[in-house]
């Protein structure tokens, strides 16, 4: 009965993630891209300024909102994952990864947008997130109970998303990094971090994250960067594979695969979508928190985080790995994700680099476990302020990463595959209900 169960959950989420919730991305972000007019907002010259302009007063900064929604999305997918992606459908698989990037970046700035638009204001600070956009956004429509109760839906998936995809997935893959450390390591160390930063307090997530994620970012593009210029020569032939097999069949559904950390093939072009979590409706619980000028500013850095995580990461990744292959392609018969990368870097860099990426995917990891315990926060504010429930909410989540370090990574993804899912497809809709208020979010100060 249990594996009956197992194989048609893993049925379940396959059909939610191949069929439904990649088409209904697209033809959202396509919509969006049109309403909001994505090409005059990308404009060197809007988005810049956009950028440069948008703290209102001195409460919490843009840029460090967006960096606690990077923490939650950056790091063991954008560095391990990429090696996943080309091992299961080839160097093609980089290319469906971008057209994710350029496709799901009108779908982040309407989220984030309508995430500062309905967002709650309590003791001089912003919060806020889909599960606030579902319930005042969709009142008129549905009814202000309906409305309400959907909402609260969004939020408890938001709750079980932070406990696996958030959190147990992170530890798990953390744990892979160094085999020589045993998983228990890597858990109770996980957990203890999630007691400290709950009991010094989790409004202080955003400047935890400003401080790591920028220089973890930069010491993992600089060591990429080396890389990419010390063998320049390979780089035209990189170009060249990724574009004559970006669409094969091979190439489409490993780059479903790759930008997961997944040892196989399983999302068709979802993955290039979702490696920076456009749609899901995580990030904008981040994004609200911003002290900004408008939700356009705001909006605008939702799009700058997609263009880092993906265009940026996502890319220096797959250069480096497609790099290795060519010059070592024994590594791609014996690792995959986690250590594939380090491997590479080890090959190509030295044994000092393998050690500093597989620290910073270990740090990454733990961002994005903080990342969720704001998340979750803001998810059991949506029905209690109680403090009990917030203390007993940090329990479980530092149960789940000590746990989570050494659990079975199949159950663990269909798991984390369907919860994902599901937001997906409830926010899409919201977003896709809610088009022509993001259209005129857009038009703040998009001509000055």
């Amino acid at each position: 009965m249990a594996e009956l169960f197992g194989d048609s959950m893993e049925l379940f989420a396959a059909f939610l993630n191949t069929y439904i919730m990649p088409v209904m991305l697209i033809l959202c972000g396509c919509i969006l891209a049109y309403k909001i007019r994505l090409h005059r907002i990308l404009s060197p010259h809007n988005f810049i300024k956009a950028l440069k302009d948008s703290q209102k007063s001195s409460g919490v900064s843009p840029a460090k909102a967006m960096c606690t929604a990077l923490a939650g999305t950056l790091g063991v997918g954008n560095i391990a994952g990429v090696a996943t992606a080309i091992t299961a459908g080839g160097a093609g698989a980089v290319m469906w990864m971008w057209i994710g990037a350029v496709v799901s970046m009108s779908v982040k700035y309407g989220e984030v947008a309508l995430a500062v638009k309905y967002r709650k204001t309590a003791n001089d600070s912003y919060y806020g997130g889909a599960m606030y956009t579902i319930k005042e956004g969709l009142k008129k429509r549905i009814g202000r109970q309906k409305a309400k109760l959907l909402g609260g839906a969004f939020a408890v998936m938001c709750l079980v998303n932070s406990f696996v995809t958030g959190n147990i997935v992170q530890s798990n893959s953390a744990a892979t990094v160094f085999p020589s450390v045993s998983p228990k390591v890597i858990g109770t160390v996980f957990a203890l971090g999630i007691i400290i930063i709950t009991a010094i307090g989790t409004n202080r997530i955003s400047s935890i994250t400003y401080a790591l994620i920028p220089p973890l970012s930069a010491v993992y593009i600089l060591l990429s960067l080396s890389v990419i210029v010390r063998n320049m020569s390979y780089l035209p032939s990189v170009l060249s594979e990724i574009t004559n097999s970006a669409f094969s069949i091979r190439a489409a559904a490993g780059g479903a695969a790759g930008l997961g950390i997944r040892e196989a093939i399983r999302f068709g072009i979802t993955r290039g979508i979702f490696s920076n979590e456009a749609g899901c409706g995580t990030a904008p619980t981040a994004h609200a928190s911003a002290d900004t000028k408008s939700p356009h500013h705001q909006g605008c850095f939702g799009i700058f985080e997609v263009i880092a995580d993906t265009l940026i990461l996502c890319s220096m990744t797959a250069f480096v790995i497609l790099i290795g292959k060519k010059k070592y392609p024994a590594l791609f018969t014996d690792f995959d994700g986690v250590p594939l990368t380090l491997e590479v870097f080890d090959k190509l860099l030295g044994n000092s680099a393998y050690y500093i990426i597989g620290v910073s995917v270990i740090l990454f990891a733990f961002a994005t476990i903080i990342a969720q315990l704001y998340y979750g926060k803001i998810a059991i504010g949506y029905f209690t302020g109680s403090k009990h429930s917030e203390a007993l909410y940090a329990l479980l989540a530092a149960g789940c990463a000590y746990f989570g370090a050494g659990m079975d990574a199949a159950p663990m993804w269909i798991s984390a595959d369907i919860v994902v899912g599901i937001m997906t497809v409830m926010n899409v809709c919201v977003l896709f209900l809610l088009r022509d208020e993001i259209r005129d979010l857009s038009k703040y100060n998009i001509n000055k």
